[in-house]
């Protein structure tokens, strides 16, 4: 049997702050199973390189010079579609947590990330996850059930349905901001396990993220 080979996830930054980005990227360097693919100041340098370079995941600011992040994310994913990106950044306002979503990030966490959460979700969204923190699910839950319900709700209920008592635990705790390994150990089960569960669920509710999964869930 052949030794599974570990991967190596790949990771550009673009952040504007020069020792922020120096700081990201002596932690992803320095920690195994990661590297730094590379660093941009602002959003036209990611728009040049990143295309071409095709990393694993991009962690992006918001606030930079000259071109938004959320405009950076927007027009990257137009370029390559299934690029992964995480918004990385100070602000925790629903204002900026939606337009970053529907410019097509993946997950969206706070420069106050402690360094190991942040790394278990660059693994996350690289293994298909969508990692938000809790405080910013909780924001998206509040957005959207703040929302007037439409003649679709129905439909959406019924899809929700079709989910087994465990894949509807496991969705009630990725809507909530759990991480993968989080929810494992809350349901006493294993990594691979949740990955499975995840999996399942977003094939019977016809979605491919965390966020439309959790609007599903709620109905919306």
């Amino acid at each position: 049997m052949k030794k599974k080979v570990n991967k190596t996830i790949q990771v550009a930054l673009v952040e504007d702050d020069a020792g922020v980005r120096a700081n990201l990227t002596r932690m992803i360097d320095s920690e195994p199973g990661f590297h730094c693919l590379g660093a941009y100041a602002d959003g036209m340098a990611a728009l040049k390189s990143i295309p071409g370079n095709r990393p694993d995941v991009v962690l992006m600011d918001i606030n930079m010079p000259g071109m938004l992040g959320t405009e950076c994310v927007s027009q990257l994913k137009s370029l390559v579609p299934d690029l992964p990106v995480l918004m990385l950044t100070v602000y925790d306002d629903s204002e900026q947590v939606f337009k970053s979503l529907m410019a097509g990030a993946t997950g969206y966490l706070l420069k106050r990330t402690p360094k190991d959460k942040l790394l278990e979700a660059i693994r996350e969204i690289d293994d298909g996850g969508a990692p938000m923190s809790r405080q910013i699910a909780r924001r998206v839950v509040q957005f959207f059930q703040g929302m007037k319900k439409t003649p679709e709700t129905t439909n959406r209920a019924v899809e929700v349905g079709t989910l087994t008592e465990r894949e509807r635990q496991v969705l009630a705790l990725l809507s909530k901001g759990h991480a993968y390994k989080e929810i494992a150990d809350q349901m006493s089960i294993s990594f691979e396990t949740v990955r499975t569960y995840v999996r399942s669920i977003y094939e019977k509710l016809h979605v491919h993220s965390r966020t439309e999964a959790t609007l599903k869930y709620l109905g919306r």
